[in-house]
């Protein structure tokens, strides 16, 4: 029903916006990857998703979800198709991940990643990855929904393989070899990866 929304941010936090426009002003549910994109911003553009509440087959409330990006409301929605992941769930994850190492996590069948996000137990987790793996692979992978690809895959496993080897959880470092690369580019060698994770870790 609606596309995006593009108007004055008129209150802030990370979890809600307010938008005004036309006279009207829109309470929005936004990730804090979205947060952090706007945030301090005067004006801003939400690409939307409007989700009912239904109760006895008849809709009793309706909810506006925000995104900075077109990706990031792809990935909610392929979330919430996922059997038992909320739209609260799924908000949560963004929240905790950005859409780029999610889509990496679910290909790379990283549960262990996945996991680590509150509220996220294995079994939800095993399930995103079978239900989406095979979705996202057979989609066109940009580099903004994949934040390790092609040769940059071997420079990664060097790098995770040394930070477990000195005693990092998979996971966190993980985590932080995905901020790493999403900072420093694909071009980012085993050592500069090495390095700037253990400043985070």
């Amino acid at each position: 029903m609606y596309e995006y929304i593009e108007g004055n941010i008129e209150a802030i936090s990370p979890t809600h916006a307010i938008i005004s426009t036309a006279g009207l002003g829109y309470r929005i549910a936004i990730s804090l990857t979205t947060y952090e994109v706007i945030k301090g911003n005067k004006v801003c553009r939400l690409f939307l998703e409007l989700l009912f509440k239904v109760e006895n087959q008849s809709p009793v409330s309706m909810s506006l979800y925000g995104f900075a990006d077109p990706e990031e409301r792809e990935m909610f929605r392929a979330l919430t198709n996922v059997s038992g992941v909320g739209n609260n769930t799924a908000m949560l994850m963004l929240s905790s991940l950005n859409p780029g190492e999610l889509a990496s996590a679910i290909l790379n069948g990283n549960v262990g990643l996945l996991k680590s996000i509150k509220g996220i137990g294995e079994k939800t987790a095993q399930r995103i990855v079978l239900e989406l793996r095979d979705k996202l692979g057979s989609g066109k992978k940009s580099s903004s929904m994949l934040a390790v690809s092609g040769n940059q895959n071997e420079a990664y496993e060097q790098a995770l393989l040394a930070l477990t080897t000195l005693g990092y959880v998979r996971a966190s470092a993980e985590k932080a070899l995905l901020k790493i690369t999403k900072e420093l580019g694909h071009d980012v060698t085993v050592e500069e990866l090495i390095k700037n994770s253990l400043k985070i870790l």
